[in-house]
């Protein structure tokens, strides 16, 4: 089944859980300690399992950026949610961010019993570059085929280094520029041909189909959100079941803490979870 809209009216908000447990630890990365923070929300049963990646146009963001997002999803879902210090440009540019993100997944998905997750409900999620690396993380999923990943969330993605998708027929009050993408972009991918590989750029890939379902995000002020929108349209068309919003009013900065979006992508999440588990009986 497959989906395009604009915002619909949010179910209520269940009630406040209790704040999860939130530890730092570093795993073997690819390139040496990769640093994760783990939120663990008490429970009688094993959770689902949520990898967030932060934004930080590729190079900036940490863990702390992440923080409240992760801890929203981890109390308001809830799951247990691994956050990924992945590595930043231009230092270590690409593939290294999604190299230590898929590492971070397959640590995950190991440890998923000692964490109190169910390995068969696992999505990842992300926000502007950890959108992409999101997206990424599906790709490469679905291609080595190492686990099944059983959704996607991507908030105001990334997913156009070529930046022709971007702006709009007016000028857009935008929080960051077209130059300030490009810019970093530059760093990440400082090889040209590099932009034209599906993991680097998931709107380049021509192959969709296989991919996990997905809830795209964006903000009607925001220099991202036709690409964003275009990646939806392309997942739609290869038959993913995708609900893409955009959200009036919005723009790339105040995207993350739209309480609209916080809850229609914990909904999303939930139904995804809840398919899984119907699917997969014990």
């Amino acid at each position: 089944m497959t989906s395009a809209a604009t915002p619909a009216s949010a179910s209520p908000s269940r009630p406040a859980a209790a704040p999860p447990r939130v530890r730092n630890l570093d795993i073997a990365g690819p390139h040496g300690r990769l640093p994760l923070r783990l939120y663990q929300p008490a429970a009688d049963a094993l959770l689902p399992l949520v990898l967030y990646l932060h934004g930080g146009r590729f190079v900036g963001g940490s863990l702390d950026d992440a923080d409240p997002m992760a801890r929203h999803i981890a109390s308001g879902l809830p799951a247990v949610v691994v956050s990924v210090d992945y590595a930043l440009a231009p230092a270590r540019p690409f593939p290294a961010a999604p190299e230590d993100a898929y590492a971070a997944l397959l640590w995950a998905a190991e440890h998923a019993a000692s964490l109190g997750a169910d390995d068969r409900r696992i999505a990842v999620a992300g926000d502007e570059a950890g959108g992409n690396l999101a997206a990424s993380l599906a790709l490469i999923a679905r291609d080595r085929q190492d686990l099944k990943i059983a959704a996607q969330v991507l908030i105001g993605p990334m997913l156009d280094p070529s930046m022709t998708r971007a702006g709009h027929a007016t000028p857009l009050p935008a929080a960051v520029s077209a130059e300030d993408f490009a810019h970093c972009y530059r760093q990440y991918l400082p090889q040209l041909s590099q932009r034209l590989h599906p993991y680097a750029a998931p709107l380049e890939s021509c192959r969709q189909a296989g991919l996990p379902p997905a809830y795209i995000a964006t903000a009607a002020q925001d220099l991202l959100h036709c690409e964003a929108e275009s990646y939806a349209g392309a997942l739609i068309s290869a038959g993913v079941h995708t609900q893409v919003e955009r959200y009036a009013g919005a723009d790339h900065a105040a995207l993350l803490a739209h309480p609209q979006l916080r809850d229609c992508l914990l909904q999303f999440l939930r139904c995804r979870f809840g398919q899984c588990s119907a699917d997969s009986p014990r």
